[in-house]
C-alpha cells in the first residue's frame, strides 16, 4: 500500500523546476492539493530510484510534454501545511532545480490545469507563493553570474 500524501506519516520528497525559456520562466496552474489552483512551478514527487535530475525532466514532461536540460540544484524548500487543529496535513521537502527548456509546444497534463510562459519582468503580475517567487529570483541570479 502506498504512502498517503494528505497527512502523511513521513515528509515526501518533491522536486520543483525553474524552467527558463530565453527571459521567461514556465508557470503551471496546480490541479491537486497542495497549491490546487495557485501558479506554481513544475514538479511532484521523486520515485524510489530516481535521481532528483531524472524525477525534474519527467515531472516537466509529465505536467507540460516538454524536454528540459537540468543545470543544477538552487534550493531546499520545506513546504509543511497543517489543518485547523494543527496536524500536519502535507508535508514536502522540496529540491529546486534550475532548468532550460530544450524542445517540446507545451500543453497541460498530469497535474496541472493550465501552464504559461511568464516574461521575468512580469513576474511580479503572477500571484504565487512567496518561496516560489524567492526560488525564481535566486534562479535569475544564478543564470545571471552564469552567463
Amino acid at each position: 500500500m502506498a504512502a498517503a500524501r494528505e497527512y502523511p506519516t513521513r515528509p515526501w520528497v518533491g522536486v520543483g523546476v525553474v524552467v527558463w525559456r530565453d527571459d521567461r520562466v514556465l508557470m503551471v496552474k496546480r490541479g491537486k492539493p497542495p497549491r490546487k489552483g495557485e501558479w506554481s512551478l513544475p514538479g511532484g514527487a521523486q520515485h524510489l530510484g530516481e535521481t532528483v535530475a531524472d524525477a525534474a525532466r519527467r515531472e516537466v514532461w509529465e505536467e507540460t510534454g516538454m524536454d528540459i536540460r537540468v543545470l543544477g540544484i538552487l534550493d531546499v524548500v520545506d513546504a509543511i501545511d497543517r489543518d485547523t487543529d494543527g496536524r500536519v496535513s502535507f508535508h514536502f521537502t522540496l529540491v529546486d532545480v534550475l532548468g532550460e527548456w530544450q524542445s517540446g509546444d507545451g500543453r497541460a497534463g498530469d497535474d496541472v490545469t493550465a501552464l504559461r510562459w511568464v516574461p521575468y519582468r512580469d513576474l511580479d503580475r503572477v500571484e504565487m507563493w512567496l518561496e516560489t517567487r524567492r526560488v525564481i529570483e535566486k534562479a535569475a541570479r544564478q543564470r545571471q553570474d552564469g552567463d
